[in-house]
């Protein structure tokens, strides 16, 4: 069981940014298509980055009792697929969540601007 601990604490994360996405329609609650495409193409540049580092022998697996043992590729564990997962769905519910707040500030700016102009 201590071997999927990592796995776990990813998947729970997760679940914490779908939670969080549903809840502020941050990414995937705006435009589902747009952003399985995003996340899609982050998650990828990540794996072409991580293949590039392994095959320059600048990344390599770390040994630990938290993880399955599971291997997608040479030095490239099930655990990555998932952090990666997790890093771009934070990085975009963190840019929807910055557009909302920057968004509200700009509107209430103009409308104060606007309403005492008129």
């Amino acid at each position: 069981m201590i071997g999927l601990s990592y796995l776990a604490v990813l998947l729970v994360s997760i679940t914490g940014m779908v939670v969080l996405d549903r809840r502020f329609r941050l990414f995937f609650w705006v435009a589902p298509a747009r952003a399985a495409m995003v996340l899609f193409l982050g998650v990828s540049v990540f794996l072409l980055w991580d293949g590039l580092g392994i095959l320059l022998g600048v990344f390599f697996r770390g040994q630990t009792e938290l993880m399955t043992g599971v291997l997608l590729a040479p030095e490239l564990p099930l655990e990555e697929l998932f952090f990666l997962v997790l890093l771009s769905y934070l990085t975009m519910n963190v840019y929807g969540g910055l557009r909302q707040v920057l968004g509200a500030t700009d509107d209430g700016a103009r409308g104060r601007v606007s309403g005492g102009a008129g």
